[in-house]
């Protein structure tokens, strides 16, 4: 196989009621002649079958599908319409799986939303569920599939020490571990070779990047590279010859670029591949010779260079076959690819699964992913670029909805969370239900976010609240002068660090927005620095550097804190929160909703008991969205789902 590294509100008062009734008559965008208004489940349901693999030798097929609302897991064989549900959990999710064998399933999957990820095996034949990692608390990471060994894998595990992670073999027949490297206390990635020795440490030592490499299990590791944690060397896979490495650097450049390293010396070879205006972001390699496939890279939409002539001719006839007006992307192949798995999707489409055997040149499809998603009642998501106040240029999409004209719109404002990542083309379900329901949808890739270089990532640095704030809110000015968006009907939304930037929004620029929802957002700086995991510990002085530090900057985290600013809000607000959230504890919410009733002063609070950072359970999914709906329309005026009974 390729190897791809990429309750609550149950009832309204009757005033409360029709005063809603009254928002959304007098606010509302006419376009339900045009687009129909699709049920909030239709846009969050989970698909009938999703996550689909092939078995190493191309004769079974895997796929997760929903059981009483939970996705589990299944097995058919190719080319048969057998089909055998293999796990049957109601509580959670599966998180993840892959095929260790033709004759073994492995499964990855936490519980009420900890994070803490353990480890099932299951036979696809006969169903027969091994619970591998039974450590209380633990938190299991794979390191690597081991495919070359059909009984082996390798795993970190914070068995011996919560925030360190350990290297193991595990058996997977017989639950046995081994344990092959150690963390010495600054580890926080290993990597290994193609004959599963553990031969790289990646790490920090608080401040400075450090690798650390040896030639098997039996040697000591030795220091061989050690950067500024501004600097980016991202080992990815050793070569066939076990002597080098594929990484992603921006060593010496703005712009990470894929290249190749000495395992053993960390002297930087030579550039493989480079783009001048944005970052190398997904390498796909071949399991089966080791050899680099292709890399894609973002700037408006995904785009791909190939290495191999004879994947880049079946994506070439792939894209012949299905159209342009789709992204093809192969998702799995049996060891020998010569059978394949292709997925397609755009920004108006969930699209489709097929079953392709390249030496037959046939296509077959699986199933559609979304069919219940009409995507001629979908909508564009178009870029944009502006310059910011001082002069970088700033990337987003906006998307408009369909069957009225761009003037005069209702806002969402929806920064991405991370913050150190971005906002891609692709589909989306929420900005489609927010678009569908008449609003304008804003989405910034401010300072800071990954893709656009060194410099551009690096000016968010000690900026959360401040520059990076201003360039959403230049954002939504420059939509305002365009006259695409009314003034007075704007919206923020956002979750984890998007939470953070909609409670910034409201409390430092209050007369901008009409309303804002905190998805699991920060609110303190100073207790959200407290409670971070304890396996992001070794990171800590770099949050320092990146965020701020609580005792040298708690000038600025103070000035920057949206919970110590509350007075300042005018516009209402509607928190959704996690109980079990391991990386924005709910006391951050809870300080929040705190200042404000204080203050007297009303706020929707939705917290759900069996969930963590975001809700993954459906019905938890869809309560939110509807209530969001609601909110958003009583307050900004956009459509409800009829019968929504919230």
């Amino acid at each position: 196989m390729t190897r791809f590294r990429f309750l609550w509100w149950r009832c309204w008062a009757l005033l409360g009621f029709l005063v809603l009734l009254g928002a959304c008559s007098s606010h509302s965008n006419s376009n339900s002649d045009a687009v129909p208004i699709i049920p909030v489940r239709n846009f969050f349901r989970k698909p009938d079958i999703s996550y689909i693999l092939l078995s190493p030798s191309g004769e079974k097929i895997a796929f997760t599908s929903p059981f009483k609302q939970r996705m589990n897991l299944f097995v058919a064989n190719d080319g048969s319409g057998d089909t055998s549900q293999l796990t049957f959990f109601t509580d959670r999710d599966i998180a993840s799986y892959f095929w260790k064998s033709d004759s073994c399933l492995l499964v990855l999957k936490d519980q009420q939303g900890d994070e803490n990820y353990h480890l099932y095996a299951v036979n696809p034949v006969s169903g027969r569920l091994n619970y591998l990692t039974p450590f209380p608390g633990v938190r299991i990471q794979v390191v690597d599939e081991f495919k070359s060994n059909p009984y082996e894998i390798i795993l970190a595990i914070n068995k011996r020490r919560k925030d360190l992670f350990d290297a193991y073999s595990l058996n997977v027949q017989t639950g046995e571990l081994k344990l092959l490297a150690q963390n010495p206390g600054h580890i926080a990635k290993w990597l290994c070779d193609h004959k599963g020795m553990v031969r790289m440490g990646i790490g920090t030592n608080g401040i400075s990047n450090e690798i650390w490499s040896r030639a098997s299990n039996q040697d000591s590791f030795r220091l061989i590279l050690r950067t500024s944690f501004r600097d980016r060397v991202q080992p990815l896979v050793f070569e066939q010859n076990n002597q080098h490495v594929i990484a992603i650097s921006n060593l010496g450049r703005d712009k990470a670029a894929l290249i190749k390293m000495d395992a053993g010396s960390g002297h930087l070879m030579e550039t493989l591949y480079e783009h001048p205006e944005v970052e190398v972001e997904k390498v796909d390699f071949s399991e089966k010779s080791g050899k680099l496939i292709s890399v894609t890279f973002h700037k408006d939409k995904p785009e791909q260079v190939f290495f191999d002539s004879s994947w880049a001719s079946h994506y070439k006839y792939l894209k012949s076959v299905l159209g342009d007006n789709y992204e093809v992307v192969i998702t799995s192949t049996n060891f020998d690819e010569t059978k394949f798995l292709v997925r397609t999707i755009s920004d108006i489409s969930l699209g489709a699964s097929y079953h392709y055997d390249a030496i037959n040149k046939k296509l077959t499809k699986i199933a559609e992913r979304g069919p219940w998603l009409n995507e001629k009642y979908l909508c564009a998501m178009r870029p944009f670029s502006f310059t910011s106040s001082d002069g970088f240029t700033i990337h987003g999409y906006l998307t408009t909805p369909k069957g009225i004209p761009a003037k005069n719109l209702p806002l969402v404002v929806n920064p991405h969370g991370g913050p150190w990542t971005r906002d891609y083309w692709g589909f989306n379900p929420e900005v489609q239900f927010l678009a569908n329901r008449g609003y304008a949808v804003l989405q910034v890739n401010y300072r800071g976010s990954t893709g656009f270089g060194r410099r551009f990532h690096e000016a968010g640095y000690g900026q959360w609240g401040l520059k990076m704030q201003d360039d959403i809110t230049e954002a939504v000015r420059f939509l305002i002068k365009s006259g695409k968006v009314d003034s007075t009907r704007i919206a923020i939304y956002g979750s984890s660090y998007g939470g953070y930037a909609a409670l910034a929004g409201l409390t430092f620029t209050p007369d901008l927005y009409a309303c804002g929802v905190d998805y699991v957002g920060i609110s303190n700086l100073f207790s959200f620095m407290k409670t971070i995991p304890p396996y992001w510990t070794p990171f800590k002085q770099m949050y320092y550097q990146m965020i701020g530090d609580p005792l040298k900057d708690s000038l600025r985290l103070y000035k920057t804190s949206p919970v110590f600013h509350v007075d300042k809000i005018k516009a209402p607000l509607f928190i959704a929160q996690g109980l079990n959230d391991p990386r924005v504890n709910k006391n951050e919410s809870d300080q929040v909703v705190e200042a404000l009733k204080k203050r007297g002063v009303a706020v929707k609070y939705l917290v759900k008991e069996n969930e963590g950072h975001g809700f993954l359970n459906e019905e938890n999914q869809i309560e939110f969205y509807s209530a969001m709906e609601w909110f958003l329309a009583k307050h900004i005026g956009g459509r409800i789902e009829p019968g929504n009974g919230l």
